[in-house]
């Protein structure tokens, strides 16, 4: 028998995401001394996961690693298979059966809850779904959000919370030559919403946002960033951290709120508010949300430690919609140990774990490894630690050959699933790139997965060229 990674019998590898994780894991294993085959399944039938769902259509230049992924997805050695639902079309275990080694990088789907009163009321909604609805993800093509409301309050203070901020705020000008779905974009167009208010329960000394983020809120056409100046007085603690070299990020964020406490009173038709140190205690309204009721916060505790207390002192504010924008959970895969209170998939070393025992062949990668954490380029750290561990175990793997996607491919027939592959989704490219070109867009998006179906078995006229970002 051939010795596994050599060109007679090459590691067979399948990566479960197709995400920044998934792409900088294939990147790792093609550049290894291994000579290794990758196949790289998606349940959509487009690839580059959050980048093109999650990443903010006004932010084309954070797009940008798409252009890396293409480049691996180049490699005669790696195979795209979009439109396979690991878990549902397909199993863990049959995919083990016909490779060496499979990676998880499935990322993190589901959002955290505020586990408060009147959450189930209609209005409130989770930014994933609303970030999902506004780039064209087909999950999200047909929700609905009420914005025939004067006030939106966003929960939470990362860049997704700035981002949707951003979003109800600008105007349809600033939007409509961005890759916005036009979906998205005509109820936008008609938003009544005038004031919206961001909520952290910590201080801006702890807050999550860059202050790049931070300072587009003050860059916008038709509206004014309020910040009052007293929700800036630090307790001693915060001021600690502030003054701490690790902390010329949070400082720069703090000396742009500082501006912005400073600007004169708002005179533009909208308004966002950013405020610190109060926690939703209940959303209010009978069938559908019309408040949210906050409860001051004071902060407790040493730099870099310190826990938000509640007061006991409540303010209420009027709203017809309302974002929570408090992370993601990672959800089970079928057949996969998961750790339900952290939301990962247990492992060491990138190896998933069930109790003690690594289950061989078996690894995991990006936010469904360590939690929703880090920036896009977090993710290649991580996916070189993880193959790293894999390239080391190649020695204990059984070396018997695999089929690899050629073993799967009657059985995905069989079960009615139409495989999307590379030349396919880039049939699926052109043609969105073909449809923005008439809007003046960067591309319109096929928000519906038969659409994409249906293009991928077009013939285009652009399917030679580049395949653009976005």
């Amino acid at each position: 028998m051939s010795k596994l990674g050599t060109a007679r019998n090459p590691v067979r590898a399948a990566i479960v995401g197709s995400g920044p994780s998934g792409f900088y894991a294939a990147e790792a294993l093609l550049e290894s001394e291994q000579v290794v085959l990758v196949d790289m399944f998606e349940r959509l039938p487009s690839p580059f996961g959050l980048v093109r769902s999650g990443v903010a259509p006004d932010h084309p230049k954070l797009k940008e690693p798409i252009r890396v992924y293409q480049q691996i997805a180049g490699s005669p050695q790696f195979r795209f298979l979009g439109n396979v639902t690991v878990g549902c079309d397909l199993t863990v275990e049959e995919l083990k059966a016909c490779y060496h080694v499979v990676i998880l990088a499935c990322g993190a789907e589901t959002d955290r809850k505020l586990g408060i009163p009147g959450e189930h009321l209609a209005g409130g909604h989770a930014a994933t779904e609303f970030v999902g609805w506004y780039n064209g993800h087909p999950d999200y093509r047909d929700r609905v959000f009420d914005l025939s409301h004067d006030s939106a309050v966003v929960i939470g203070q990362g860049n997704v919370a700035i981002d949707v901020c951003r979003i109800l705020c600008k105007t349809v000008d600033e939007l409509r030559r961005t890759d916005i779905a036009e979906h998205a974009l005509e109820v936008l167009a008609r938003s009544r919403i005038r004031e919206v208010y961001m909520i952290g329960r910590r201080s801006p000394a702890q807050s999550k946002f860059t202050h790049q983020e931070l300072r587009e809120l003050g860059e916008l056409a038709d509206c004014d960033p309020v910040v009052a100046p007293g929700d800036l007085e630090l307790n001693p603690a915060s001021r600690d951290e502030l003054a701490d070299r690790q902390s010329r990020a949070s400082l720069k964020s703090y000396e742009v709120l500082q501006g912005f406490a400073a600007r004169p009173a708002p005179t533009r038709r909208r308004r966002c508010h950013i405020r610190f140190l109060r926690s939703p205690a209940a959303l209010k309204g009978g069938k559908r949300l019309e408040g949210v009721a906050l409860m001051r916060n004071r902060l407790e505790g040493d730099p870099f430690r310190q826990v938000a207390r509640p007061t006991g002192e409540v303010e209420e504010l009027s709203c017809g919609v309302l974002f929570r924008s408090i992370g993601y959970r990672g959800a089970a895969v079928p057949g996969v140990p998961f750790d339900e209170e952290r939301s990962v998939i247990p492992n060491r070393d990138g190896r998933v774990v069930e109790g003690e025992s690594v289950v061989p062949g078996l690894y995991v990668t990006g936010w469904i490894k360590r939690g929703p954490t880090g920036i896009i380029g977090t993710n290649r750290a991580d996916s070189v630690a993880t193959v790293t561990s894999l390239l080391s175990d190649l020695p204990g793997l059984s070396a018997g050959a695999r089929s690899g996607a050629d073993g799967l491919s009657a059985l995905l027939a069989a079960r009615g699933i139409r495989v999307v592959g590379w030349s396919d989704w880039q049939k699926i490219d052109a043609a969105e790139v073909l449809r923005g070109e008439a809007a003046g867009k960067p591309r319109e998006k096929f928000t519906r997965v038969n659409e994409m179906l249906e293009a991928a078995a077009r013939d285009t006229r652009r399917a030679e060229r580049a395949p653009a970002i976005g």
